[in-house]
């Protein structure tokens, strides 16, 4: 689409333009730069997004001597009013950033010039990307379950370092067998009728909790719908289904690639809520993936009781926005920062967020009635 000089060459494409040899560089560039093998970071990510969000583009980057040969860099990117951009699929995607080769001389400024952006904005900034990470406002991190050495040795380390979690959740397990049926798991169920359950149980408990009802929004649903038939080795929907006498109780979907499972939309049946369905199918999760080669579960940016109970350790994340000096930008800060600033205000004070979410929680029963 636009081809601007610089020290660089770098032509600004939509995902859809983006052809299968700029593709495949991309994955190579992802192999090289050390990362994880998060799945948000692929590009059939990047192209599932830009079919559900017209203003989703890309930045392919070429030596400035060499305009036709390799990409040395791809930027995903969507764009807004004013020149503000954000990350691609911002809202959803658990990782995101630039993926460049290694030494690559190109500054965040001319990048965003580049793509005619004024400003871009982020919430999960993945580790490492030098580009960005030095105008985060925030650093958060991601709860991660490491599988490498196998369940077992997983399994080992849960007994450790949650000893009265593990216990109390297999007995639940072995009680939901004896009291409701036979107890069945699926790692990677392909039936619809599964996927549909497990958006409405997610519906409800947005809507229960008093948060935004992601599944609301159309493409957010049409995004999740078209990655759960996307089978490629970098980024596959995996739907994870637990049943109980044939009757599904918890469920996931989430992105994996050979090595990550990156866990994303989990829910389960209230009615159920006594046995911790949830917990059991991470469990059951976490073991099926160990046997698939897959070497890290990312349980995403977020606190939470359950993501304590089983992580092994934690990646790093951050939230902030790079901008280019301008009155576009200046304006794009004066309407984001300060709301970013409350909610990290509240984030940071326990007793504020535990009021919060209680006043989120009565917001979410006025709205059931």
């Amino acid at each position: 689409m636009n081809d601007v000089r610089s020290a660089a060459r770098i032509r600004v494409v939509t995902p859809g333009e983006l052809n299968e040899s700029e593709a495949e560089a991309w994955r190579a560039l992802r192999v090289t730069s050390g990362a994880p093998a998060n799945p948000f970071m692929e590009p059939e990510f990047t192209r599932a997004v830009g079919r559900v969000r017209p203003g989703a583009r890309i930045a392919v980057v070429r030596e400035a001597g060499d305009p036709r040969g390799e990409p040395i860099g791809f930027f995903p990117y969507e764009t807004g009013p004013l020149g503000r951009g954000r990350a691609i699929g911002l809202g959803v995607s658990d990782a995101q950033g630039a993926v460049f080769r290694s030494g690559l001389r190109l500054s965040a400024p001319e990048l965003l010039r580049a793509c005619a952006l004024s400003a871009w904005e982020f919430d999960n900034l993945e580790a490492g990307q030098g580009l960005f990470v030095p105008d985060a406002a925030e650093e958060f991190e991601s709860p991660v379950i490491d599988v490498g050495e196998g369940y077992e040795a997983y399994e080992t380390v849960l007994r450790a370092r949650s000893p009265k979690f593990f216990r109390t959740t297999t007995a639940k397990e072995r009680k939901l067998g004896r009291q409701a049926g036979e107890v069945r798991f699926v790692f990677d169920e392909r039936d619809p009728a599964a996927l549909r359950t497990l958006m409405e149980w997610k519906s409800a408990q947005y809507r229960r909790t008093g948060r935004r009802d992601r599944f609301a929004q159309d493409w957010i649903s049409a995004l999740v719908r078209q990655l759960a038939t996307t089978r490629t080795p970098g980024c596959s929907g995996v739907l994870s289904v637990l049943y109980v006498a044939g009757r599904p109780v918890a469920a996931h979907f989430g992105l994996r690639s050979r090595t990550v499972l990156s866990c994303w939309f989990p829910a389960y049946d209230p009615e159920f809520a006594k046995y911790s369905p949830g917990l059991i199918l991470h469990l059951r999760m976490a073991e099926a993936a160990a046997a698939e080669g897959i070497r890290m579960l990312d349980l995403g940016r977020g606190t939470a009781e359950y993501k304590d109970a089983l992580k092994t350790g934690a990646l790093r994340v951050y939230e902030g926005s790079s901008a280019r000096p301008g009155a576009r930008a200046a304006l794009y800060w004066l309407s984001r920062e300060p709301s970013r600033r409350a909610h990290s205000f509240v984030r940071s004070r326990p007793r504020l967020a535990g009021y919060a979410q209680r006043t989120l929680n009565r917001v979410g029963r006025l709205r059931d009635k």
